[in-house]
């Protein structure tokens, strides 16, 4: 009887480790090697490892582990497989995917338009600024604006004013950088309002440090010469080192070669635009509107605003204005406003 009954204990033991049985004196079937515990004929299955068979993470008779989803759920509830099985489980979330995104959207946008007319208020805007439109999912084709070719225009960057779109938005260029005022800074970034600066290296060359901020805050910084002469005076190799060079200088200093330049006065020739192409510029932005603490000059006949108009100014203070520049952006943003516009990033454009 002991015999028997330690018999019995080490084929239990055998079976629970190596899944064999003892064909003699156990008073179970043998079960093959290799094989789990597979139920029996009594619909049973012996214990894998203290985990019930066919529970997830659990590995089934082929012996490899039940996949299991990304999310940690397994196969057939909720994973790719079931989302096939379920009536679309998984693709009815995904269905709703754009509606939530967009909710969300609309959401961020509310916050930060109540903040941007907090900041309105406090610096003196009649209108709080709109908001403007989601960019374009691709950006429109540029071709330079009739009467401001060149001879033999065909492959160089196009020349233009406006940005071919319909959406009812501007956008704010600012030339140079001799002015560096700190509250220029704190008064975009708090209204929210996207601009591009075009720079000459000798009057931000004192305080690289005012646009590595502006950088910081989202600003694009493009070329407008190393030196900002008249460029069409100069010879080919004189504009090419003041348009190449201030590239070289701009990836030195601020991390990146600029896509955009503007020339001095908005005055070039077919050298100026084969020189700024030599060295990577890609388009050649110039503007259908100017902007000054106390008025707007235009360009075109009508004296109004149009879709994709680009507005220039400087970098100017009360020395050379008529204001300062938070003055200056008062007055633009009035009239752009009032005008129903917003302003977009040009770069989202170009």
């Amino acid at each position: 009887m002991v015999i028997r009954r330690r018999r019995t204990w080490m084929c239990a033991l055998l079976a629970m480790a190596v899944g064999s049985g003892c064909a003699a004196g156990s008073g179970q079937a043998p079960v093959a090697a290799g094989a789990t515990g597979n139920a029996g004929a009594s619909g049973s299955a012996a214990p894998v490892h203290g985990r019930e068979q066919g529970a997830p993470g659990s590995r089934g008779s082929s012996g490899a582990p039940e996949r299991e989803d990304r999310k940690g759920e397994p196969a057939g509830e909720g994973g790719e497989a079931g989302s096939r099985k379920d009536e679309g489980g998984e693709g009815r979330e995904r269905a709703g995917e754009p509606a939530a995104a967009a909710e969300a959207h609309a959401k961020r946008q509310k916050k930060a338009q109540a903040a941007r007319a907090a900041a309105a208020k406090r610096w003196g805007l009649p209108q709080t600024p709109l908001p403007a439109p989601p960019p374009p999912a691709e950006k429109p084709r540029l071709t330079t604006r009739k009467g401001f070719e060149v001879d033999r225009h065909t492959g160089l960057p196009p020349v233009f004013t406006t940005v071919p779109t319909k959406q009812k938005v501007v956008f704010l260029t600012i030339d140079d950088g001799a002015e560096k005022d700190p509250e220029l800074l704190r008064m975009m970034s708090e209204l929210r309002i996207p601009y591009s600066a075009f720079l000459s290296d000798y009057v931000v060359r004192d305080d690289y440090g005012y646009f590595e901020k502006m950088r910081d805050r989202g600003v694009s910084l493009h070329n407008h010469t190393l030196t900002h002469p008249y460029l069409p005076a100069l010879p080919y190799a004189k504009q090419q080192a003041e348009i190449c060079g201030q590239q070289a200088r701009m990836e030195q200093r601020f991390g990146k070669r600029p896509r955009l330049f503007r020339p001095p006065y908005g005055s070039y020739n077919r050298d100026t635009l084969r020189a700024a192409a030599s060295c990577g510029v890609q388009a050649v932005p110039l503007w259908a509107a100017e902007a000054f603490p106390d008025h707007m000059e235009w360009r075109e006949w009508d004296r109004d605003l149009h879709p994709g108009d680009i507005i220039l100014t400087h970098f100017r203070g009360k020395g050379e204005w008529k204001g300062s520049m938070p003055d200056m952006i008062r007055q633009v943003m009035q009239v752009v406003t009032a005008k129903g516009y917003a302003v977009a990033r040009l770069e989202d454009y170009v």
